[in-house]
């Protein structure tokens, strides 16, 4: 039998290689903005076009190259950071695997263009699948600039499972975001199909925050930070008002690499306990500084996940550093005994023969010290009265009865009760609420029991969608136009969809750099405040994007409905009752809401009759 194992060529290795390194067009981003970091940069210029997948060229103003190094650094396991082996266990630098640039030369065109201080003339390289076509002496600005076009030309399979081109700009913004933070003493601009998105001046960690994600920020920070012997923690973290229901601006760096980490994670929410909705999620930019050989970064090819010697010990002092800076900036709730919660004035404590009170009363007496309390107590105490009496009451009118329906006790030992007026012929659309949250209907087969949450996401779901489709969406015009500060990928963002958003209904005009005025919004959504309804469309669709692969339109759809559909509490008319029930029924798909929950159930006469056996 002859001989079948053989080394691959070069080529090939390479564009296996790539695979693990270059994943999409952010990938190519984030190792080349680390080389210009790595290379002692002080100004990074990042130009994009057609989302990464036409050009990605990042110019610097680093210490550049020799002719040999711009050669060598095309080369696999090529590395100016790794001498030993033990290297790999104090590293500080970004890149250090030496595979990136042949991994990126392996699967794009690549032209490399450096100049050192002490060169007259720079060197150019021009390099496509691998192959090196030119190599040549040029007059060039010192540092380095490193253009990548057409990425995944010669692997057309890698191409086509690219994402659309918002998707893929939203990676990019990610990685320089997260760069550009965790370096707030460089300069960085980012221009995306010639329009200039970002430009971030140096200057400090607080500054550069602002700059990246808007104004807004500017009343929403505290400082954070804690040293130890271990390890330092320091940063920025949101105060609880400001917590979000998406995870949004959530940002951990250890030694200035950005990681992620749920265990981290989890130390900050932990810290948070008590003081934020569940489901919100704090802003927080968080430095955390260690010793490298505490440290595992060869963890994961992209180097965002990490392994700490001692995890416990980060996770308390995480968590301790966050409970500090809520305490020092009195984010934290303070309770003072010497006032009342309620009406935040001193409780008068009455000196004297209190008359005599029962073992029921004595818990609240204290509450008894104003008229005014006093008074307000006796009327939600009169609500109760006649409940013992009857829980099914008919009145002496048999044209109109009234039908009193007895909840079961709740945690306080009372009852709850609700009137539903209803006529004798209208027994079988007998409807009403339960707790505020669910419709129930008698149908042939038993009882409806409908999720008013879900079952109104269906029906503005499909309702949107054709609006979308067809262009119908009516407005309402607002009475007082509402501007609306963006951060610079959420403004293109918004851009890019501005077509698919107006069809929805909503009318709003560009109004200086990174911000809108909202004129107008979707005629069958409630007015209010109209900026928190558009802040909270954005918000859900970047929640939605991060979690399905759906289409821009589809996405829409959902996050509106998601965020205009009446909640769970919401008590709705009779009228309003019906027409829910009419319109979940006459939906394409009735049964699930657009995340999958389930819209109603049917209790069938026979489920009935066995919880009676």
């Amino acid at each position: 039998m002859s001989d079948i194992i053989q080394l691959l060529p070069d080529a090939i290795a390479n564009q296996i290689a790539a695979g693990e390194v270059v994943q999409r067009p952010a990938s190519v981003v984030k190792e080349l903005l680390e080389n210009a970091i790595d290379a002692h940069a002080t100004d990074v210029q990042l130009i994009v076009k057609d989302s990464g997948k036409a050009l990605i060229q990042v110019v610097d103003n680093g210490l550049g190259m020799t002719e040999t190094d711009a050669r060598m650094c095309l080369e696999r396991h090529a590395t100016s950071k790794i001498r030993r082996s033990e290297d790999l266990f104090s590293i500080k630098t970004m890149g250090f695997r030496g595979e990136a640039m042949a991994s990126i030369a392996a699967v794009a065109q690549v032209e490399i263009r450096t100049k050192t201080t002490d060169q007259e003339l720079g060197s150019l390289i021009v390099v496509e699948a691998s192959e090196v076509k030119q190599q040549e002496l040029v007059a060039a600005e010192k540092g380095t600039s490193v253009c990548v076009k057409n990425l995944f030309y010669n692997v057309p399979a890698r191409r086509n499972f690219l994402k659309s081109n918002p998707v893929e700009m939203r990676h990019i913004m990610d990685e320089f975001q997260r760069i550009s933070l965790a370096n707030p003493t460089i300069r960085f601009t980012l221009h995306q199909n010639n329009q200039e998105t970002y430009n971030l001046p140096s200057g400090k960690l607080g500054q550069r925050i602002i700059n990246l994600f808007g104004k807004n920020y500017q009343e929403q920070m505290a400082s954070c930070e804690e040293n130890t012997d271990h390890l330092k923690v320091k940063g920025y973290i949101g105060k609880p008002e400001s917590a979000k229901k998406t995870r949004g601006e959530q940002f951990f760096f250890v030694n200035n690499r950005f990681i992620k980490s749920n265990y981290l994670n989890h130390a900050v929410t932990n810290a948070f306990e008590g003081l934020i909705a569940k489901g919100s999620y704090p802003f927080y930019v968080l430095f955390i500084d260690i010793d490298p050989a505490r440290i595992d970064v060869n963890v994961h090819p992209t180097k965002t996940e990490i392994k700490f010697d001692d995890e416990r010990t980060v996770y308390a002092i995480v968590r301790a550093a966050i409970k500090r800076a809520l305490g020092t900036h009195n984010l934290s709730p303070s309770i003072d005994f010497d006032f009342d919660t309620n009406f935040n004035k001193p409780i008068a404590i009455q000196v004297g023969t209190a008359p005599a009170t029962s073992a029921k009363d004595s818990a609240y007496t204290q509450f008894r010290s104003t008229p005014q309390q006093k008074s307000n107590l006796e009327q939600w105490e009169s609500m109760y009265d006649g409940l013992e009496k009857s829980s099914l009451h008919f009145d002496t009118d048999s044209s109109q009865r009234t039908v009193t329906i007895e909840s079961a006790a709740n945690d306080l030992g009372k009852n709850e009760a609700a009137e539903l007026p209803i006529t004798s012929a209208e027994n079988s659309k007998l409807v009403f609420q339960l707790h505020n949250q669910y419709l129930v209907k008698q149908v042939k087969s038993g009882m409806l029991l409908v999720d008013q949450q879900a079952a109104h996401e269906r029906i503005l779901f499909e309702q949107y969608q054709e609006y979308i489709e067809h262009h119908s969406g009516a407005s309402q015009q607002c009475l007082f136009p509402q501007n609306v500060e963006l951060s610079p990928a959420d403004y293109a963002m918004i851009l890019d969809m501005k077509e698919e958003i107006e069809a929805l209904g909503f009318i709003f005009d560009i109004f200086g750099k990174q911000s809108i005025v909202i004129n107008g919004i979707p005629a069958d959504v409630l007015t209010g405040n109209e900026k928190v309804l558009f802040e909270g469309l954005i918000e859900q669709f970047k929640q939605n994007q991060s979690s399905l692969s759906v289409s821009n339109r589809e996405n829409l759809a959902r996050s509106l409905a998601k965020r205009s559909a009446v909640k769970h509490g919401k008590k709705l008319e009779i009228e309003e009752m019906h027409t829910m029930i009419d319109k979940l029924f006459a939906c394409e798909s009735p049964n699930y809401a657009p995340d999958g929950r389930v819209t109603y159930t049917v209790l069938s006469l026979a489920d009935l009759e066995s919880s009676f056996k």
